[in-house]
Order: structure tokens, then C-alpha cells, then sequence
């Protein structure tokens, strides 16, 4: 380097607002070893026969309850119960997406669907399921919270923890599924006849500027503790 010449620092190129002229392989982006693909395989060879007849034939076209039957599973398994949770899980993370294959099931849908066809259905398939990846050293239980949601805001529960983990009692694991089964059951019962989900679509420019103008004027020429701070951020 020359005597006195200055460097310059090299960013790599951000491509965030390029159009692609393909969509991504969703399946090319997963893992081969990942869980979510053991949960897709097991789904996908069981037979759902008893499921499939509840339908009734005729009328516009439906989701598959395969397909309803793996995004349930997986979201039991990584703690979401909230059907909210579980739409939104299904629009932002790339194994909800795969095994959701960019259908995009609404909160009411998946509550009939685990509160009316699977009453009986999901609880044996969600166990076997849980069972087989604790075997596989893929999953463990542990005394955690769940996902937050306020029907359960307060209580201790138990928890998927993903990671490599040997399960010595099997007994002790059915215990705690059938505490995690009973907690998924109560969220299922609780959002069962909510027609008034929520969304962002009902926060629009103008709240938002009232709700920065609220906060600019309430801290404005004051000394605001830091803790305050984060609770208007």
C-alpha cells in the first residue's frame, strides 16, 4: 500500500427491494436434517381417513386437512396456540410456509378445523409425533411459559425446548403432553367464536402519527427515567 493512502470500507451489496424473476425454493432453503421435515414426513404417510369423511362433498374448494393437520403439529410443538399466532407463524417463518405450501388459512379456519374435525384426532397424532423427535434427541419438555397469550398469562406450563436431549422417562413425558394437551384445548375453546380477529389493517397513518405526537409531547423538556422510556417505546 502506498505511503499514506487512505482505505474505504467495503459493504456488501444489499438487495433488499429487488424484484426476483423466480420465487424462492422454499423446500432448497430448509435443512435437510431439520425437524420440521420429520414432522412433514410422518403427516404425510398417516392415514387421515376418519378426518376426510367428516367433510361433506360439494361447494367451493377447501384447505386440505393434511395440510392443516401439519401446520398444527409444528405449532404445537414450537409452544404457539393462538390461532393468531399460528396465521402469523404461517406468513413470516419459512417452515410454516413449506409445510403451509403459501396457503394462508385465516384464525377462524384453524379453529374449526382443531375444534370441530380433530376433537379426537390431533391429540393422539400430536403425541406420537412429540414422542418420536424426544427419541430422536430433536426435542425435550421443560418447565417453561408458554406462548404468552392472556388465558395462560399467569400460569406456569410446560414447554417444547428444541436441541439434543435423551428422554430417560417416557411416563414422566406423557404427564406433561397431557398438561400441554389440556392448555391447547382451553386456548382452542377460548377463540373457538372469536369472529372479530384482530390485524394490522386497523392501524392506519393516523393513529400512528397521534400515538408519536402523544409521546413527543409527554416527554418534551422532561427528564424521563429510562425504564418510562422503554415503556413508550
Amino acid at each position: 500500500m502506498a505511503k499514506g493512502k487512505s482505505l474505504t470500507v467495503v459493504f456488501k451489496q444489499n438487495n433488499q427491494h429487488q424484484a426476483m424473476l423466480l420465487p424462492p425454493d422454499h423446500c432448497g432453503l430448509i435443512p435437510v436434517n431439520h425437524p420440521v421435515r420429520i414432522v412433514d414426513a410422518v403427516l404425510e404417510k398417516i392415514d387421515i381417513t376418519p378426518v376426510i369423511r367428516l367433510y361433506k362433498p360439494g361447494g367451493t374448494s377447501i384447505y386440505h386437512p393434511r395440510m392443516l393437520l401439519k401446520v398444527l403439529v409444528y405449532a404445537y410443538v414450537n409452544n404457539i396456540y393462538s390461532s393468531r399466532k399460528i396465521e402469523e407463524a404461517i406468513a413470516q417463518n419459512i417452515h410454516f410456509m413449506w409445510l403451509a405450501g403459501m396457503s394462508k388459512p385465516d384464525p377462524n379456519t384453524i379453529n374449526r378445523f382443531r375444534g370441530v374435525r380433530l376433537q379426537t384426532t390431533l391429540r393422539p397424532i400430536f403425541n406420537q409425533v412429540v414422542l418420536l423427535l424426544c427419541e430422536k434427541g430433536l426435542l425435550n419438555i421443560k418447565d417453561l411459559y408458554t406462548d404468552g397469550t392472556k388465558i395462560e398469562a399467569n400460569a406456569n406450563r410446560y414447554t417444547f425446548v428444541w436441541g439434543k436431549a435423551i428422554i430417560k422417562n417416557r411416563e414422566r413425558i406423557k404427564e406433561q403432553l397431557n398438561d400441554l394437551w389440556k392448555y391447547a384445548q382451553s386456548v382452542t375453546a377460548s377463540e373457538l367464536n372469536d369472529t372479530n380477529p384482530y390485524g394490522f389493517d386497523k392501524i392506519d397513518s393516523e393513529k400512528v402519527a397521534q400515538t408519536i405526537n402523544a409521546i413527543n409531547e409527554a416527554i418534551k423538556d422532561k427528564q424521563v427515567c429510562k425504564d418510562v422510556k422503554q415503556k413508550l417505546n
